[in-house]
């Protein structure tokens, strides 16, 4: 290339070039030629080609010859705008929104970056279903679903009951075993039998078992977290149908509110109790709230596969392990106070059943002597042989009688229960588990039994459930011990009503509860909420006492504070569709009548907790409520929970809500600091709640402090001198003194063994003939606090020639508020009081009743109760929980190194007869207890399970108030520092002062030098 002709830019500079005829036949082309773009499609048009042979242009001439004159005018015209220059800011590439989708299209223009990089540009479609269910298509049962639903028309034919028991007893697979018997299940035909799964599954819907465990952290963690209905129609051994309304209740300790819960719909309670691992410590307290909510008891002892292929037992020690699981319900039946002689189960009762519901049986002793008499036709009735089938009665084998006292010449002789049943079934687990097809088949067929040649190929555990399902055919002696001890709710509604309707038993309303009338006014308790399987709607469950619902009907719905003559707490509300719950699927009816339960729908925003729906036809004088659940445990561990994004508060809170719906004794309450603060039973039940609120409701990143514990404030001695306080305009003067309670006064106080609702009578002989009470200072009691049952009392105790009582009488609701809002918030750490009492001394109260109002009253009732209290000793109250700890016997030293290191003592420890396991029950502090169960765990190399629940409060050593107590820093606390430590980093947490002042209560500077002299 030569340089010469370019300039230091790059410029071509040299002498002119002749362009060529192609050059310039390109150039004409690109003069005359146009772009125009027409409906999002570019058209270009070449120009009329010079070179055109001599045909194609006459063809043209004529052509163009023929056309009008505007014709040729507008061809002119599209010659010229296509050789126009067009400019790039006029250009088209894309059409318009308009000219794509057609007129009347809005176009957003949007800046960039407004979508965050979190976020896809085109989300995923997310399948929201939280649940296990079969809606879509219902299963096949043995009966027709409108058969069930006629039946539940006659409450007498229908029985509702709750399986209750220890965690991993075999309740929900005995619900699997009465499914199965009644749908059509091939899931569960085809899974090998298990006794209780141990692994988590691989996939959370697996439909093998569990047919109560909908919920996908049921699945995951294999047990049960939620109480879930499901109704069936099933057959006695006579053949007849019955409806089954059956609760399946969670058997972990922290899940006992949905055991309560369930008890409400109940009549009758299944008690599911192991083998081998007999009477444990769910199991007594759910038999302690059976017997005070008045329901019949009926007991299944499951998983007695175990006593023959884990623990190698023989027949006759088989019979004395059973007979001692039955004994221990029976002491536990015992020793609750409202238990009744009546209440005792035994096997020759008919109120007892054996079951290995997961090989697929279960038989009571009149069904398995109705084999005995169709198999061999005997001339006797199964019953009377059934009476004879347990206790110290023995078979004659060369008599072929039955004898009271084993015979001295028959040493051979056997218990009747020994050789009637257990043996039998002993040679059947024996054979099959030992024999090959040819030497089993003749055996399994001579009994009646026939299996598949294919069923001969499976393992022994398959096996055995085939061969034992068809031996003992469907579980027709359950239901037959159920209708037989259990009453039906038309025969149940008299005592029903009487212990949980609050109105007057002599109100139209009451006579058709009493009656379980159909046509009566509509009465309906609601105690669970179930969600959705998306999680976007509430259905409520309840059992209607009286009347019908129909889809569509108008309710009130009255709430737990509901009160007659106040309309603060009831709201109306549309029945929008109405179900029969059957876990999985819902089967929906157009109505149902008194005696059954039902889930409702469109209902649920009114309702917190609990509720009692009515008819809107009821007068309003003659409203009442069923009366709230009454748990035995309290939420004494509590987190504190706010979202990793601020702005996204608003669904936090909503999450909470729906918590507050699905979860009987789950507490949420907002601290003066601002900390939302979520309270519960324990650390597996605030972790499902996470769970919950994470993954259902809220949907968002929540983040949690540490686990923290509740605290009570009480005294321990008596106020060492009157305090006054003054009211805010100084002429009302009260003077109280305070004083801790009698041992056992809080806890019947929370139990509802006293009530003020009683008449004033009443209750001064129940202080007087339980703690020695005088007569008048029992009748003398104002209030408890805080709230209706609160563990803390006011008293008036003022002197007729000091205190003028009718001024007293008009602020006696003052002072109670100022009592209320005292033992609600104590002055330690503003925790409630527990246990103590206060009592007024004097009262010196303006004339004036303008000046003696409850702006005046109040805080000043609020303050003297304040200074009395920390004048009297104050001391700071734990939680306390109680463990059951299942251990061999070489990791019991290990069990008491784990609960020495958290403050926790024995107190029993003793081997489990009939087993290689040890029992040991402790208490151990609520605050020292997180992660005791992984602790114990880790030291015994997995082979300790414990269960623990709260169990009572005790006083934490040391006082709170002395200031002499040296902390230091990142160093636990101990012995006598622990009361001052709990007290400081608790008001720390809630944003209160450092140390408590008796100051700022007391305002006479010559009481505060008094207080001071006595502090020193």
């Amino acid at each position: 290339m030569d340089d010469s002709n370019y300039d230091e830019f790059g410029n071509y500079i040299g002498p002119e070039l002749a362009s060529s005829s192609e050059e310039e036949e390109e150039e004409e082309e690109r003069e005359v030629s146009g772009f125009q773009y027409n409906g999002g499609q570019r058209e270009t048009e070449a120009t009329m080609d010079v070179e055109e042979d001599d045909e194609e242009e006459a063809s043209s001439d004529e052509y163009e010859a023929r056309q009008p004159p505007m014709a040729m005018v507008r061809r002119v015209d599209a010659l010229q705008q296509q050789s126009q220059i067009v400019l790039h800011e006029d250009k088209k590439y894309y059409p318009d929104a308009e000219e794509v989708f057609g007129p009347g299209v809005e176009a957003l223009v949007q800046e960039e970056d407004t979508q965050p990089l979190s976020e896809p540009i085109i989300a995923p479609v997310k399948v929201r279903k939280f649940q296990v269910s079969e809606e879509d298509e219902m299963p096949e049962t043995a009966y027709s679903k409108e058969f069930m639903v006629d039946l539940l028309g006659y409450p007498a034919m229908t029985r509702n009951l709750v399986f209750a028991g220890h965690l991993h007893h075999g309740k929900t697979t005995l619900v699997d075993l009465l499914v199965a018997s009644t749908h059509t299940w091939p899931e569960w035909d085809k899974m090998a039998p298990i006794a209780t799964p141990t692994t988590k599954m691989p996939k959370p819907n697996d439909k093998a078992f569990g047919y109560t465990d909908v919920h996908q952290l049921e699945r995951l963690r294999g047990i049960g977290l939620k109480a879930m209905p499901i109704s069936m129609v099933a057959q006695d051994v006579k053949g007849k149908s019955y409806v089954l309304n059956i609760m399946d209740a969670p058997g972990h300790a922290n899940f006992i509110d949905e055991a309560i819960a369930s008890m409400r719909l109940a009549d009758g309670l299944v008690l599911v109790v192991d083998a081998v691992e007999g009477v444990m410590a769910t199991t007594e307290r759910t038999i302690s709230a059976a017997v005070r909510e008045g329901l019949a008891i009926t007991l299944v002892v499951s998983k007695v596969d175990r006593l023959i292929m884990e623990l190698k037992l023989p027949p006759a020690d088989a019979y004395y392990k059973l007979k001692l699981t039955i004994e221990e319900v029976n002491n536990a039946i015992a020793a609750c106070p409202a238990a009744d002689p009546s209440m005792r189960v035994s096997p020759e009762l008919g109120n007892v059943c054996f079951a290995s519901a997961s090989f697929g049986w279960c038989f009571s002793l009149e069904s398995f002597a109705c084999k005995y008499v169709e198999q061999w036709d005997m001339p006797v009735q199964p019953r009377d042989l059934a009476k004879r089938l347990w206790g110290d009665i023995y078979y004659h084998p060369e008599r072929r009688t039955f004898l009271r006292k084993r015979a001295q010449d028959v040493k051979e002789a056997k218990r009747s229960f020994v050789h009637f049943v257990l043996e039998p079934l002993y040679k059947i687990f024996a054979h099959v588990a030992g024999e090959d097809e040819p030497e089993l088949r003749p055996v399994l067929e001579s009994l009646g039994i026939n299996l598949r040649k294919a069923d001969y190929a499976l393992d022994v555990r398959s096996l055995l459930r085939k061969t034992l399902c068809q031996f003992f055919g469907p579980p027709t002696g359950f239901v037959g011990m159920c209708v037989g001890h259990v009453k039906s709710p038309l025969d149940n509604a008299i005592q029903k009503t009487e212990r949980l309707y609050t109105g007057s038993m002599d109100s139209a309303t009451a006579l058709a509860m009493r009656s379980c009338d159909a046509d009566g006014p509509l009465v309906i308790s609601a105690v669970k909420q179930y969600p959705s399987s998306d999680a976007s709607a509430f259905y409520v469950l309840g059992r209607i006492f009286s009347g019908t619902l129909n889809s569509g009907q108008s309710v009130r719905v009255l709430g737990e504070g509901f009160m007659p003559g106040d309309d603060e707490d009831m709201a109306l509300a549309t029945v929008s569709d109405t179900w029969i719950h059957c876990s999985r699927y819902k089967v929906p009816v157009s109505g149902l009548s008194a005696g059954s339960w039902v889930l409702m729908g469109g209902v649920d925003s009114s309702i917190g907790k609990t509720a009692t729906i009515v008819d809107t036809r009821i007068p309003e004088d003659d409203l009442a409520v069923v009366r709230p659940l009454h748990f035995p445990t309290s939420s004494v561990m509590k987190i504190a929970v706010e979202p990793v994004v601020p702005i996204e508060l608003p669904k936090m809170l909503s999450g909470l809500r729906k918590i507050g719906k699905t979860y009987p004794l789950a507490q949420t309450r907002v601290e003066e600091s601002g900390e939302h603060v979520l309270l519960g039973t324990g650390e597996l039940y605030l972790d499902c709640i996470m769970h919950d609120l994470r993954c259902m409701y809220s949907e968002i990143e929540i983040k949690v402090a540490d686990p923290v514990v509740a605290f009570r404030e009480t005294v321990s001695e008596t106020s060492a001198l009157k305090v006054y306080g003054d009211s805010p305009n100084g002429k009302n003067r009260l003077t109280i003194i305070s004083e801790p309670l009698d041992q056992g006064i809080a806890e019947d106080i929370e139990s509802g063994e006293v009530s003020l609702n009683w008449p004033t009578r009443k209750v001064g002989q129940f202080f007087e003939s339980n703690y020695n009470w005088d007569i008048l200072a029992g009748r003398s009691i104002w209030a408890f606090g805080p709230g209706d049952n609160g563990p803390n009392m006011l008293s008036d105790d003022t002197i007729p020639s000091e205190t003028d009582k009718t001024r007293l009488r008009s602020v006696r609701d003052a002072i109670k508020q100022g009592f209320q809002w005292a033992t609600r918030e104590g002055p330690l750490c503003d925790e409630p009081m527990r246990n103590t009492r206060f009592r007024i001394l004097n009262a010196d109260l303006a004339e004036a009743a303008i000046h003696r109002g409850g702006g005046q009253i109040i805080p000043a009732a609020r303050r003297v109760c304040y200074s009395s209290f920390l004048t009297a000793e104050p001391r700071l109250m734990e939680p306390v929980n109680y463990v059951e700890i299942q251990a061999p016997a070489d990791c019991v030293s290990a069990v008491y190194t784990v609960l020495g290191r958290r403050r926790g003592h024995v107190t029993h420890d003793t081997p489990k007869p009939g087993s290689p396991m040890y029992t040991i029950k402790a208490l151990i502090p609520t605050i020292d207890s997180c992660g005791f169960e992984t602790d114990l765990r880790s030291y015994t190399h997995g082979q300790a399970f414990c269960q623990q629940y709260f169990d009572h409060w005790q006083i934490v050593p040391g006082d709170p108030l002395d200031k002499d107590t040296v902390l230091r820093p990142l160093e636990p606390s101990s012995g006598q520092q622990l009361a001052r430590d709990f007290m400081l980093k608790t008001r720390r947490r809630k944003g209160l002062g450092d140390d408590v002042s008796i100051d700022k209560f007391v305002d006479d500077p010559a009481l505060r030098e008094i207080i001071a002299s006595l502090g020193q």
